[in-house]
């Protein structure tokens, strides 16, 4: 059984609300240097996103790599979102995962530095078209 329209919409408000307070925790992070929270963090923030915006479309997964393959699919081939904003997305969940689970991996401030705006833009992004969307 699916959700009905109202619970679509708590869930996506919720996921958008994830995803800008995950994104606020990253200043506290790299202020401490935590580069490998830090990249985690910053990969949850633009997937609670990617989560929202894939609920308000209509579209389902269960995996972290559904999510990327069904958002190129539905998302960046239709050119609702710029490859080059999405690609962050991909990026992050490489080093995420390189961070959480390969132990010969540091992650170092110069990996996570170069992609905090490019994720600072894909949640933003999102945000506009799940607004544009409410309004029709």
């Amino acid at each position: 059984m699916g959700l009905s329209q109202e619970e679509k919409d708590a869930v996506v408000k919720i996921r958008l609300r994830q995803a800008n307070e995950t994104y606020t925790e990253i200043s506290v992070l790299i202020d401490n240097k935590l580069w490998r929270t830090a990249a985690n963090r910053l990969y949850y923030a633009c997937y609670y996103a990617a989560m929202a915006l894939m609920i308000h479309s209509g579209h389902q997964t269960k995996t972290h790599s559904g999510l990327i393959g069904l958002f190129g699919l539905h998302f960046v081939q239709t050119q609702r979102i710029s490859a080059e904003t999405a690609l962050v997305l991909r990026k992050l969940f490489e080093l995420r995962q390189k961070g959480d689970y390969d132990v010969w991996v540091d992650v170092k401030q110069e990996m996570v530095l170069p992609l905090i705006n490019p994720a600072e833009t894909f949640i933003s992004e999102i945000g506009k078209i799940i607004n544009e969307q409410r309004k029709k």
